[in-house]
């Protein structure tokens, strides 16, 4: 069980990725990560984004997820990084529960998800063991070394994504992906909205 919870961001905004892409969302960005991607494009260190703080216990911090949601409708909170379950633990699940949320987790899956989380997307990445092996979705970061998608392909995963990753060449990624997924139908393009949003 977690001493606290350190959160980088927390906001209120759409999921703009994945099969959820357009889903209202309490984006619940937690700080660190056990990674170091060196395309990572996620600023997870310390607790003063929007949102932010350090909160001492799991009620608090569904207390403050709960205040950010404005509709009359479930709660759904995005759990992402860095790396969200080197911190979410029984208790914050127990706790979302409790007052109704859905719980949605983003993970490198190099640690094995707890039971009981909604939805799982994981994102594979070629600096980490690969434990978690079933889930909602699969999110390949495409190209990436070392990384081969023929590999992941039948593992449990209900959707299967190639997502251009985002750097210098992002036109060349994204036409790479692009033909990846004409040549490997079982896998769909993911386009990061947001990017062309401006959402968060």
């Amino acid at each position: 069980m977690a001493v606290e919870y350190r959160i980088k961001e927390m906001v209120l905004t759409l999921q703009g990725e994945g099969a959820l892409t357009g889903t209202a969302v309490v984006l619940l960005r937690f700080e660190g990560c056990n990674l170091n991607c060196d395309f990572c494009d996620t600023d997870f260190t310390g607790t003063n984004g929007e949102g932010g703080g350090i909160f001492s216990t799991a009620l608090e911090l569904a207390e403050a997820v709960q205040s950010k949601w404005v509709s009359n409708t479930q709660v759904n909170v995005l759990c992402t990084g860095g790396e969200p379950l080197l911190q979410f633990d029984r208790q914050l699940i127990k706790e979302f529960h409790a007052k109704g949320f859905k719980i949605l987790i983003e993970t490198n899956g190099t640690i094995p998800a707890p039971e009981h989380i909604d939805w799982i997307c994981v994102s594979p990445k070629s600096n980490g063991i690969l434990l978690q092996h079933s889930g909602d979705e699969i999110k390949i970061v495409w190209p990436q070394e070392n990384i081969d998608p023929k590999s992941y392909a039948d593992l449990k995963f209900n959707n299967f994504w190639i997502q251009p990753r985002f750097d210098e060449n992002y036109k060349k990624n994204l036409q790479t992906s692009i033909e990846y997924c004409l040549a490997n139908p079982q896998w769909r393009l993911s386009i990061q909205t947001q990017r062309y949003t401006g959402i968060s």
